[in-house]
């Protein structure tokens, strides 16, 4: 394939400003431009469309995309691009998967030491300007808790470094049960069940496909401990959500954190909201100041390959 004009296209933004990623892909050995959805109604002169692009890097799905021969999503995930689309038209499809494990990691352990040691109650207490201790017996230390990660990928490798780090002991899940360092047991997605049922917090760093959509549904809510917390870094719809809200509603787990919904925003209806041991954030558990970094430099690796006439980095189709 010819690889001359890559376009950045606008949609980034909902990461971070497409001129940065374009500064840093300056000196590439390509062209590279800013694309828009719709340039017609766009008042930048400098924004084109995808028309001219061998390749565009890109957050958002649309139908011309399909126009060139390269698609780069800024995402680890893919489930908004149509892959069977992209293989009936020739189309390579490649995504961001192993940047985001140091960020996911971190946040998983932020939440957990939250729960752990209460700080989101000091958190909305302090909204309040009340001076409020907990209980004696409510704060509580991770070291020696388990944790089960559904999905020991890149992102659950450094979800398992940090749980590992901060004293846990770790249980893993995934298709291949492969040993994995740090990770004491490991069970495939059939015996999901049996492998929450040990751990303080369950873990999702599962991509949302069709064998992992509605995964964790009341079954598997009903098999964790009355006192462990779920936790969702992976997608919403890797969750049944209105399961979710009964088990919580009715004691039958802790708590979660969720960075991730089935409709994002999260609907200001959502009882989810006013759950006090549940703690929202809004899909910003991968965000770093450095994500742009990351990117530019999956994308020069791949541009580096396409030009020598060998597959991008991350082919996904």
């Amino acid at each position: 394939m010819r690889l001359d004009v890559l376009g950045v296209d606008r949609s980034v933004s909902a990461l971070f400003p497409p001129e940065v990623l374009l500064e840093k892909l300056q000196d590439f050995p390509v062209e590279t431009v800013l694309i828009d959805g719709d340039p017609e109604t766009d008042a930048d002169s400098n924004a084109t469309s995808t028309t001219r692009c061998d390749g565009v890097v890109t957050f958002a799905y649309r139908p011309s995309l399909l126009e060139c021969d390269w698609v780069h999503s800024v995402q680890a995930g893919v489930d908004r691009f149509p892959q069977e689309r992209f293989r009936e038209e020739g189309v390579l499809l490649t995504n961001s998967t192993g940047i985001h494990g140091d960020a996911i990691g971190e946040t998983v352990a932020g939440y957990m030491l939250a729960f752990a040691r209460r700080l989101h109650e000091h958190v909305a207490n302090q909204v309040e300007k009340r001076w409020s201790r907990p209980a004696w017996d409510e704060p509580w230390t991770i070291a020696g808790e388990r944790a089960c990660v559904v999905g020991v990928g890149s992102l659950g490798r450094g979800v398992v470094d940090r749980a590992t780090g901060l004293g846990l002991d770790v249980d893993g899940v995934r298709r291949t049960p492969v040993p994995e360092p740090g990770v004491d047991r490991m069970f495939t997605p059939e015996s999901l069940e049996t492998a929450v049922v040990d751990a303080r917090f369950v873990v999702l760093a599962v991509p949302l496909t069709s064998e992992t959509e509605g995964l964790i549904d009341a079954d598997v809510l009903a098999a964790m401990r009355e006192d462990a917390y779920l936790i969702n870094v992976a997608r919403g719809s890797v969750v049944d959500q209105e399961a979710l809200v009964r088990a919580l509603e009715a004691g039958e787990i802790a708590g979660a954190a969720l960075d991730v919904f089935e409709v994002e925003p999260l609907p200001e209806s959502s009882p989810l909201w006013e759950m006090d041991e549940v703690i929202v954030t809004p899909h910003a558990g991968s965000a770093t100041r450095q994500y742009c970094d990351h990117v530019a430099s999956i994308v020069a690796e791949s541009v580096r390959r396409i030009r020598a006439g060998d597959d991008p980095a991350n082919r996904v189709c």
